[in-house]
């Protein structure tokens, strides 16, 4: 996996949210944990698996819905942030972190209600055996976001730490074939890059994101689209 050592840094779990999510970042954070509860849909009482959880921005606010949840995640350092999360918002009963590796998953077959995967396939250097192993443990919902070759991501990933794995959606479709999931629908959204909504303030962002709406509303604007929400079943 792409970053495995940097994603590991105590300073780098330390700093990981308020880089990403304080100012603009904000919008990013409400737009992707809607469309992760969209695909999910009745959260309560559902067996939900995070891999790459993180510092459990997902893990928590599932289980603070009800859920009952494991976010799986390499870094300790990162694990530690989301227990100390997970302990303020008082979801500890309803919330397992466990360090492992996303393609040799612990769990039996048919294991969980949804298997989710979020910031994670833009570092995967086998996505394929990753989605075979999400497949194999959810019983009903894999759910996981790509960052889009064609798009404006494509401008700026040169400049990241890491660089990252850009998808066509033809090779997106690809690899939902050969794990055998069931494409139930595609969102496309942000034809401005992330990383501009990090760099600018919180009321900034809402007018960029007005503008980043209606151009992705105009016909053939979705494709410009840097990323998408992929919603699949087996």
């Amino acid at each position: 996996m792409k970053g495995q050592e940097w994603y590991q840094a105590d300073e780098i779990a330390e700093a990981y949210e308020e880089k990403r999510f304080s100012g603009g970042g904000r919008l990013i954070d409400r737009r992707e944990k809607q469309a992760v509860l969209n695909a999910i849909g009745p959260v309560e009482d559902s067996r939900v698996l995070e891999i790459a959880c993180g510092t459990g921005r997902f893990t928590v606010m599932l289980a603070e819905r009800g859920a009952d949840v494991v976010g799986l995640d390499i870094s300790s350092a990162m694990l530690k942030q989301g227990r100390e999360k997970a302990r303020s918002a008082g979801v500890q009963s309803h919330l397992e972190f466990m360090r492992g590796d996303a393609g040799r998953l612990p769990f039996p077959d048919d294991h969980f209600d949804a298997v989710i995967a979020m910031r994670f396939f833009h570092l995967a250097d086998t996505p394929a055996s990753y989605l075979a192993e999400m497949r194999r443990v959810s019983k009903e919902v894999v759910f996981f976001d790509t960052f889009n070759r064609f798009s404006t991501r494509s401008i700026y990933n040169w400049a990241l730490p890491m660089g990252s794995r850009l998808y066509s959606r033809w090779e997106v479709n690809r690899l939902l074939g050969e794990a055998d999931l069931e494409l139930v629908d595609a969102t496309h959204d942000f034809v401005f890059p992330y990383g501009l909504y990090r760099a600018i303030p919180d009321s900034l962002a809402s007018a960029f994101r007005t503008v980043d709406q209606s151009v992705g509303r105009v016909p053939g604007g979705g494709r410009l689209s840097s990323v998408s929400y992929w919603h699949c079943q087996g």
